[in-house]
């Protein structure tokens, strides 16, 4: 063989070579993007607190797409609208239940036995209505009203006085998920408004994160608050009840506040319900806006209705880890 066929001979074997190896290669890119696909991606790689196995998303490449529109936004484009109870707060401490704003006042020692039994009562009937994944948020919504009116009915009777309030509250058993002082003096720190938008008792809200210390200048707190006459005893509620599934309502009702925030168009909103899902409603130009929700209760019945409402849920999470590595993208 003269050396123009050998050379010949040896360009095609190193071409078939190179034709194998480069069709291996190609295929184990094809293989390892595929495998990237439908799992997470650069981003949210970066946050080993996705890895966690509370963490689930339907849909990791939006997840991916808001949290890029959060970083570009930054800090000035930024607010956080978010539930308070089982959100903020802890759904369970060793076990454990952990009290509600409402459950605070429920299980303190100014009310009587009577009607602690008969709050009680009021729960164990109305809160599977609220948690019932095959009812509507419309056919709960008679439930939810006829609960509040009937246990604030009750809390009325029970002339509760305001001065006790701190003292009731730290008597309690309520905690806020771990991570929380890092929550809020974060968003203090970058100046993000932070809308905390609760059915629970606004006057007790704002006793835990006073003595949490970290109820900022930032945070506006809309809730039910107590009216107390002059000598401080409760006589009723202020406003407009907020329960659990007329957050859309109360959205627009503070869509004044909202307006003034018309540059903070980037939304992280955090809620444990579907009816929290509405609680940006008001927001009156929304560029970019990431739905947590917390899963704490009920999880095989709901997960699936969860991943087709929020961005990302978080099952069984008595933490604010996730919420707060985005923060630190973001800010």
């Amino acid at each position: 063989m003269d050396r123009a066929a050998v050379v010949k001979v040896g360009a095609a074997a190193s071409a078939s070579v190179c034709a194998v190896v480069g069709g291996v290669a190609l295929a184990q890119y094809i293989v390892a993007k595929k495998k990237r696909a439908g799992k997470k991606t650069r981003i949210i790689e970066m946050m080993p607190q996705f890895e966690k196995p509370t963490v689930h998303m339907r849909n990791p490449e939006r997840v991916e797409q808001i949290i890029c529109g959060l970083i570009k936004g930054g800090a000035s484009k930024l607010q956080i609208i978010t539930d308070f109870d089982m959100t903020l707060s802890k759904f369970l401490v060793n076990g454990k239940r952990c009290p509600t704003c409402h459950n605070i006042i429920d299980n303190c020692k100014l009310v009587t036995e009577e009607c602690r039994q008969k709050l009680l009562q009021l729960r164990n009937k109305y809160y599977p209505i609220e948690i019932d994944p095959q009812l509507t948020m419309e056919e709960k919504y008679p439930f939810m009203v006829e609960w509040y009116f009937k246990s604030h009915t009750l809390l009325v009777e029970q002339r509760l006085e305001k001065d006790k309030l701190p003292e009731v509250v730290r008597e309690s058993d309520v905690a806020l998920r771990e991570g929380f002082e890092q929550f809020f003096d974060r968003l203090h720190q970058h100046n993000v408004p932070v809308f905390i938008f609760s059915a629970g008792l606004g006057d007790v809200l704002e006793e835990i994160l006073l003595q949490a210390r970290v109820y900022h200048p930032n945070i506006k707190v809309v809730s039910n608050f107590m009216d107390f006459d002059e000598n401080g005893v409760l006589r009723g509620f202020k406003g407009e009840l907020i329960h659990v599934y007329n957050k859309h309502d109360g959205a627009l009702r503070n869509t004044e506040y909202f307006k003034q925030l018309k540059e903070n168009s980037n939304i992280i909103l955090l809620g444990d319900s579907m009816g929290d899902l509405s609680m940006a409603d008001g927001v009156p130009n929304v560029e970019n806006i990431l739905k947590i929700g917390f899963l704490n209760d009920k999880v095989e019945e709901r997960l699936d209705k969860y991943l087709d409402s929020y961005d990302i849920v978080l099952v069984k999470d008595e933490t604010l880890e996730v919420p707060n590595a985005i923060l630190q993208k973001v800010l």
